[in-house]
C-alpha cells in the first residue's frame, strides 16, 4: 500500500517527556509511523492515507489537551515563524513581570543572608505573599495547565515537576504567614525564584533552538520571490509560485536564478555555492541546467524553467535536511528510555527524601525544602535535547557544504565507518576516460583499427565506448553500423560491422573465448594506468586500445586524509589488476579489488562487512545502486542530480572525494557533542539529585541550576558551528 509523508509544527511542549507521549499518541494511528522532534518542535509522519488522514493526527495530538498541531509545509512555514515570535515576545512579556515581582523576594533573601535569620524578615510577610502569589498562579500558570493535562494522559513532564515542588514551597509559605507562625521561616523566594528562572531558562533555550535551524531558514531565504517571465512577447515581473515548467525567463547580471531551468542562450558565470559549498563559479551557456537561488555572474541568460516550487532541486535539498532533522539517532534510545521514567523516579525520590527528614531528623521545614530541591533539579528536558540540536546543527552545516545526509542514523553510521570501498570511474577519476594510445597488431594501420573497433563500439553506452567513438569522430573517421550486436556487462562487446565478426572487450574475456592476445603488451600499458580494448577480427586479435581516465585532483589528498581518520579505503573496478594497480598506485590507496564486475560490488561490499567492520561505500547513486544500497553508509557524488538525492544515505552535491571525508569529520564531530551532551546532561541530575536529597543544595540554586541545564546543552551544540570543511 502506498505511504505518505507530511511534516506538523507542534506547539505546546515544554520537555522530552511531552515529545514522547506526542509521538506515542500518533504512533497509535493505524498506519502511522512518526518522530517527533522536541528541539525542531516537528513531528515528521509517514502514513497510509487510506487508514488516516491529516484531521485525524491533528485530532490525535490536539486530544492531550495541552498541544497543538498544524500542517507545516512552505505555505505555513511563514505563519508558524510569525506565531513563534509572538509567543516567544508573550514569554518574554511575562518573564519581566515575574522579574519585577521577584526582585523584592531577591533582595529579602540576601537581607536574611547578610543580618542572619533572628533579625526577622526585611519585607513584611503579607507583601512576601502578595508578591509571590501572582507569579506562582498567574505567570507560573502554564506549569499547573501542563501538569494537569500530562497527568490527565497518565504521564510526567517537567511542568509536573515545577508545578508540584513551587506549590510545596509556597502553600507551607502561605500557611505560616496566614497563621502567624512567625517563628518559622517562609520560602516565598524560593518559589517565585523557580519560577523566574525557569522562564528564563525556556527563553534562552527558545533563543538557542532557534539558531541551531538557522541553517534551514538560511536556505529558505535564497530563493528569489520574483522572476523578469516572457509573457506575450513581453518580459514581465511574475511571482516566483506563478511560473510553471515551461516558462521562459530572464536571469540579469547579479541576479538570483528564480527556478531550476536550462540555458537557451547566453554565457555566465554562475556561483553555486549554495548547493555545492565550492566558492569557484561554474560556466553556463546553452544546454546548461541552472538551479534556483544560484546566482549570475556578468552575463545575460535566457532559461526555460524545468523544475519550479516544490520540484526545485533547492526544495528538494530543503526537504531532505528537514527529514534528517526531525530524525532519532540510535544514540538517543538510551536517552529515550530514562526520559520516560524520569518523572516518577523523581517524585518518588522527593518523597523519599521528604519522608527521610521528617521522620528521621524531626524536621518538617527542612523536609519539605529538600523535597523541593529534589523536584526542581530534575530536568528531562536537557536529555531530550542533547541529540537532537547537536543533529539539527550537523545537518545545517553539511547542507551549506553540499553534504546532504538523509538522517540521524546514517549521520551517526558515518561517524563509526572503519572502511571505505569506493568506486574507481567517476569517483576517484575524473568519469571522462580518453584514448591514449592504439597499438595495431597486424598489417592494419592504427586508424583501421580504431575504426573497426569504434564501429562496433558505437552500441554500447559504456564510458569506455564512448571514449573511443569520440577519439574516432575527433579523428574525422567514418564508421559503418554494426549488427547483432551481444553486449555483455564488465566484458565486452560481439557483432558484426559490414559482415565481418567483431569482438571488442577486456583482454581476459577475450583470453577465455580462446584469443590469443599479447599479454606483454596489455601489461606495458596496463602498468601505465590505462584500461585496455583489445579489437578482434574473425577471431584474430588486430590491436589494443588505451584508455585512460585520469584521477580528479582531490582524490590523492581524500585518500591522504581518510588514511589519516583511522579508515582503511578499498578501491573497487572492473579494471584488470596492472590498471587497477597503477590508479591505486597514484591514489595512494593500498588495497583494492580488481575484474569486479557491476553486479558483484555488492558481494564485494558484504565481504568487506563480514569483518564486523561498519562498511561505507561511494559511488555515483545510480550505476552502483546494488552496492551503496549494500554498505552501512552509502555515499553518493551526485554533482547536483536529482536522482542522487534519493539514492544514498549522504548525496554530495561535489563531484569530490574529499566532501566524503568532510562528510566523516562532521559526523564525528556530531557523534562527539550528542555525548558531551549526553554526559552532562546525566551528569547533571546523578549529581544534582544526591545533593538535594542531602540538604546541600538550596531550591534556588537548583532552579537556576535546572534552567541553565538545558540552555548548556544547546549552547553545546551551537559549538559544532566552528566546524568548516577540509579538515581533517
Amino acid at each position: 500500500m502506498q505511504t505518505a509523508t507530511l511534516e506538523l509544527a507542534l506547539t505546546g511542549m515544554t520537555c522530552a517527556n511531552c515529545a514522547a507521549r506526542v509521538e506515542k499518541t500518533l504512533n497509535d494511528l493505524p498506519g502511522v509511523e512518526a518522530v517527533v522532534n522536541f528541539a525542531s518542535e516537528k513531528a515528521h509522519v509517514r502514513y497510509r492515507p487510506e487508514l488516516v488522514a491529516l484531521a485525524d493526527l491533528i485530532a490525535a495530538v490536539e486530544s492531550l489537551g495541552r498541544y497543538h498541531a498544524s500542517l507545516s509545509d512552505a505555505n505555513s512555514r511563514e505563519d508558524e515563524k510569525t506565531r513563534r515570535l509572538a509567543l516567544y515576545r508573550e514569554e518574554l512579556r511575562r518573564f519581566w513581570i515575574s522579574a519585577l515581582l521577584t526582585l523584592p523576594l531577591v533582595a529579602q533573601m540576601f537581607f536574611m543572608f547578610a543580618a542572619g535569620a533572628d533579625h526577622g524578615d526585611w519585607l513584611p510577610r503579607w507583601l512576601q505573599l502578595l508578591l509571590a502569589t501572582p507569579v506562582q498562579f498567574w505567570i507560573g500558570g502554564r506549569f499547573y495547565l501542563g501538569a494537569y493535562h500530562a497527568l490527565r494522559g497518565g504521564g510526567g513532564n517537567m511542568d509536573v515537576l515545577v508545578a508540584l515542588g513551587t506549590s510545596m514551597a509556597w502553600v507551607y509559605s502561605a500557611v505560616v504567614t496566614l497563621a502567624g507562625l512567625d517563628h518559622q521561616h517562609v520560602y516565598f523566594e524560593a518559589s517565585a525564584v523557580i519560577i523566574t528562572l525557569v522562564l528564563l531558562g525556556k527563553i534562552l533555550e527558545a533563543r538557542a533552538k532557534a539558531r541551531s535551524s538557522s541553517a534551514i531558514e538560511a536556505l529558505i531565504k535564497l530563493q528569489p520571490q520574483t522572476a523578469q517571465v516572457e509573457r506575450g512577447g513581453q518580459w514581465v515581473e511574475t511571482p516566483v509560485t506563478q511560473m510553471i515548467p515551461g516558462d521562459i525567463f530572464l536571469v540579469r547580471p547579479g541576479d538570483r536564478v528564480p527556478v531550476d531551468g536550462e540555458v537557451l542562450e547566453g554565457d555566465s558565470h554562475l556561483d553555486e555555492a549554495m548547493l555545492t559549498g565550492e566558492s569557484h563559479p561554474v560556466a553556463k551557456g546553452a544546454g546548461d541546467r541552472v538551479y534556483a537561488a544560484t546566482v549570475n555572474g556578468a552575463g545575460l541568460l535566457r532559461c526555460r524553467a524545468t523544475g519550479v516550487g516544490a520540484q526545485t532541486l533547492l526544495a528538494g535539498i530543503i526537504r531532505l535536511v528537514e527529514a534528517a532533522q526531525g530524525s532519532k539517532a540510535p544514540i538517543q534510545r538510551l536517552a529515550d528510555r530514562v526520559a520516560g521514567i524520569f518523572v516518577p523516579v523523581v517524585c518518588l525520590i522527593a518523597l523519599v527524601t521528604f519522608l527521610g527528614w521528617w521522620l528521621g531528623a524531626g524536621d518538617f521545614s527542612a523536609a519539605l525544602i529538600n523535597a523541593v530541591a529534589v523536584l526542581v533539579i530534575a530536568c528531562p528536558c536537557a536529555l531530550g535535547l542533547a541529540t537532537p540540536t547537536a543533529i539539527m546543527v550537523g545537518t545545517g552545516l553539511g547542507a551549506q557544504a553540499g553534504i546532504l545526509i538523509r538522517n540521524a542514523e546514517a549521520l551517526e553510521l558515518a561517524g563509526r565507518l572503519k572502511t571505505l570501498a569506493v568506486d574507481k570511474t567517476g569517483t576517484l577519476t575524473q568519469g571522462q576516460p580518453a584514448v591514449t594510445e592504439v597499438l595495431p597488431f597486424t598489417e592494419l594501420s592504427a586508424d583501421q583499427v580504431l575504426t573497426l573497433g569504434a564501429s562496433l563500439e558505437q552500441a554500447s553506452s559504456h564510458p569506455l565506448a564512448s571514449a573511443i567513438v569520440a577519439h574516432g569522430k575527433q579523428a574525422g573517421l567514418v564508421f559503418a553500423m554494426p549488427a547483432q550486436v551481444e553486449n555483455l556487462p564488465g566484458r565486452g562487446l560481439r557483432g558484426e560491422v559490414e559482415g565481418m565478426p567483431l569482438m571488442a572487450g577486456s583482454p581476459a574475456w577475450l583470453v577465455e573465448q580462446g584469443i590469443a592476445v599479447d599479454e606483454a603488451q596489455v601489461a606495458a600499458l596496463s602498468m601505465t594506468g590505462c584500461s585496455v580494448v583489445v579489437v578482434v577480427r574473425a577471431g584474430i586479435a588486430i590491436g589494443l586500445i588505451g584508455i585512460a581516465d585520469p584521477l580528479r585532483s582531490g582524490s590523492s589528498r581524500a585518500v591522504e586524509r581518510l588514511n589519516s581518520l583511522g579508515l582503511e579505503v578499498v578501491m573497487l573496478t572492473g579494471d584488470n589488476a596492472a590498471t587497477a594497480a597503477a590508479v591505486a598506485r597514484q591514489a595512494g590507496i593500498a588495497h583494492y579489488q580488481a575484474g569486479i564486475l557491476p553486479g558483484d560490488k555488492a558481494a564485494a561490499v558484504d565481504r568487506l562487512k563480514e569483518a564486523d567492520a561498519v562498511v561505507g561505500m561511494v559511488g555515483d547513486g545510480i550505476n552502483d545502486a546494488p552496492a551503496l544500497a549494500s554498505a552501512d553508509v552509502s555515499f553518493a557524488m551526485g554533482a547536483g542530480s536529482d536522482v542522487a538525492l534519493e539514492a544514498a544515505d549522504v548525496t554530495l552535491m561535489r563531484n569530490d572525494l574529499n566532501s566524503v571525508v568532510d562528510a566523516i569529520v562532521l559526523s564525528r564531530a556530531t557523534l562527539a557533542k550528542i555525548r558531551q551532551n549526553l554526559f552532562f546532561a546525566f551528569i547533571y541530575n546523578i549529581l544534582g539529585l544526591p545533593l538535594a536529597a542531602l540538604g546541600l543544595l538550596n531550591p534556588v540554586i537548583a532552579g537556576a541550576a535546572m534552567a541553565m541545564s538545558s540552555v548548556s546543552v544547546v549552547s553545546n551544540s551551537l559549538l559544532l558551528r566552528r566546524w568548516r570543511p577540509g579538515k581533517s
